[in-house]
């Protein structure tokens, strides 16, 4: 019997446009690929290694052409909706089931920013969890394993006590390998709020 539910935030609750993002910043970027000192700089980021004006100086030092308004606004790009039927969803889930309800996201300072201004009801989305764990202030990151061993030792979980539900292929193999139930979530065509009717296996 599934004792924690970790969910992702992007893709999960919050709805994502990362193929908007990607042509997107190509395009104001004025390159066809993203270099590994740029993916780097990012994980480090959102690894909370580096403050978001560190971060953004290595951009308007690499990108001249942009002003830092127009880096922040390609950066939070990907950024859409929270559905509201999913805060609902979550609502009713913490009402009526004895779940420890986890977040476990990959994000950073500036995306925090704009879902704190732009998202109406993100305080009471975050009140619903009971630990609510993002990458750059807890300073680990998925796919590392580090990160599941931090959120098991915090909450006093074992690996099968949990069901990890995640967009991202790479964070969903290592959550598997350290033995913890997973959903692979396909955004396109699965929905969180079918956890309970779709996924009910995953939790017995």
């Amino acid at each position: 019997m599934a004792k924690a539910l970790i969910f992702d935030f992007g893709n999960v609750f919050i709805n994502l446009d990362i193929e908007g993002f990607i042509k997107n910043t190509y395009q104001k970027f004025k390159v066809d690929t993203f270099s590994s000192e740029i993916e780097k700089i990012n994980h480090i980021y959102e690894q909370g290694l580096i403050s978001s004006h560190t971060f953004l100086e290595f951009y308007l030092e690499k990108f001249p052409h942009l002003t830092k308004s127009e880096l922040i606004d390609i950066w939070n790009f990907m950024l859409k909706d929270l559905p509201k039927h999913r805060l609902d969803f979550l609502k009713e889930l913490k009402k009526t089931s004895n779940y420890k309800l986890i977040l476990l996201s990959n994000t950073n300072a500036l995306h925090i920013d704009w879902i704190e201004k732009n998202v109406p009801f993100y305080n009471e989305f975050k009140n619903c969890f009971d630990a609510f764990y993002l990458s750059h202030e807890i300073q680990f990151r998925k796919p590392d394993k580090s990160i599941y061993e931090f959120v098991l030792k915090a909450n006093n979980l074992l690996p099968e006590d949990c069901v990890f539900i995640d967009d991202n292929s790479e964070n969903i193999k290592s959550a598997k390998e350290m033995g913890i139930r997973v959903w692979n979530i396909n955004p396109a065509t699965e929905d969180i709020s079918q956890l309970l009717t779709k996924k009910s296996n995953l939790l017995s």
